[in-house]
């Protein structure tokens, strides 16, 4: 199977190199590369340019810059090959990475999009917070589990998927806007059906340099990825409660703040569950009650959505609900 390695760049002459040489020494042969260079002002373009003249295998196009979001559906365009392979200019690819993610769409048609593990390449003490993401992600692997916890964050690692490009012809590819476009993304697929499973080997280095969008732009903020699963959100929870009361797990205020988004998409909690005393006896501003999880109704009586996202909590909620007999994706979803 061909496959096509999509690969925006801005400013990225220094890992250069390393790219290239990992898609020279792939185990599959049949790859071509779209290198989209996004505005590039330090010598990515020239440094591209010889490489394309070097290798037929390899295109290059230059725009100006317009985000990493136009670049990628520009890009999309140019891939001839019926699977398309994510890949960043500063991440590392071990030889196997595009002949595994092929075979497995190969002998799975029933599978839209394929991702891999992926380790983790930064300082794990300095970058606790990152490290830890990609310990999660790393740990849902089954289109099940990618499905159930695709509220909590983004459970796929943007540059390790190689999906079929028809995908992005039946559903739309990347949307432009103030939120993660590959979030948005995978919440859109998943919602029209698109299976996603990993291949549980680390196929792909995912660096964490200084300079990291998702460091540094505002459209990968939580608030801004609590606004893009919103109206998913909302749309999943209508489905899945029917006629019981929605309640959410969390009444701290940036919990209710960033909670609006729902009430925005007609999705109105009855109330919060919490396990703050001061927050059970505090009257909140929009009038509804607090509960104890103690006095949580049966599981046909009400929905959840866990909704705090402090270390520990989501583990709680979920071992708290499961134990009066509520089951996550029927009876409740975490969502933070």
């Amino acid at each position: 199977m061909i496959v096509s390695v999509l690969i925006p760049v801005f400013n990225a002459a220094d890992s250069l190199k390393g790219v290239l040489a990992d898609l020279r020494a792939q185990t599959l042969r049949e790859w071509e590369a779209v290198f989209v260079d996004d505005g590039s002002t330090d010598g990515s373009s020239r440094h591209l340019d010889h490489a394309a003249l070097a290798d037929p295998r390899i295109h290059v196009l230059h725009m100006p810059h317009g985000g990493i979001a136009t670049a990628l559906n520009a890009g999309l365009e140019l891939c001839r090959a019926p699977v398309v392979a994510r890949m960043d200019a500063d991440d590392r690819m071990s030889p196997d990475r595009l002949e595994r993610l092929a075979a497995h769409l190969a002998a799975n048609p029933g599978v839209g999009l394929v991702s891999s593990l992926v380790e983790f390449g930064g300082d794990r003490r300095v970058q606790a917070g990152y490290a830890a993401y990609v310990d999660w992600v790393n740990s849902i692997t089954s289109h099940a589990d990618i499905s159930l916890t695709r509220f909590v964050e983004s459970p796929l690692a943007h540059p390790s998927v190689a999906f079929r490009r028809e995908l992005a012809a039946r559903y739309g590819g990347y949307r432009i806007g103030p939120f993660p476009e590959d979030y948005e993304l995978w919440l859109r697929w998943i919602e029209c059906g698109v299976r996603m499973e990993k291949i549980p080997q680390t196929l792909l280095r995912w660096n964490d340099p200084p300079n990291r969008l998702s460091r540094t732009d505002s459209r990968y903020s939580q608030d801004a990825f609590f606004a893009t699963k919103a109206p998913f959100l909302a749309r999943e929870t209508e489905k899945l409660r029917g006629n019981r009361p929605l309640w959410l797990w969390g009444a701290g205020r940036r919990t209710r703040r960033r909670m609006r988004h729902l009430e925005e998409h007609g999705c109105r909690p009855a109330g919060y569950v919490d396990i703050d005393p001061r927050k059970l006896r505090a009257v909140l501003p929009d009038n509804r009650p607090v509960i104890a999880p103690a006095v949580l109704p049966p599981p046909l009586e009400a929905f959840v959505l866990g909704c705090v996202g402090k270390r520990g909590a989501r583990e709680l909620i979920r071992a708290t609900l499961t134990g009066h007999g509520y089951r996550e994706g029927l009876d409740f979803l975490m969502c933070a």
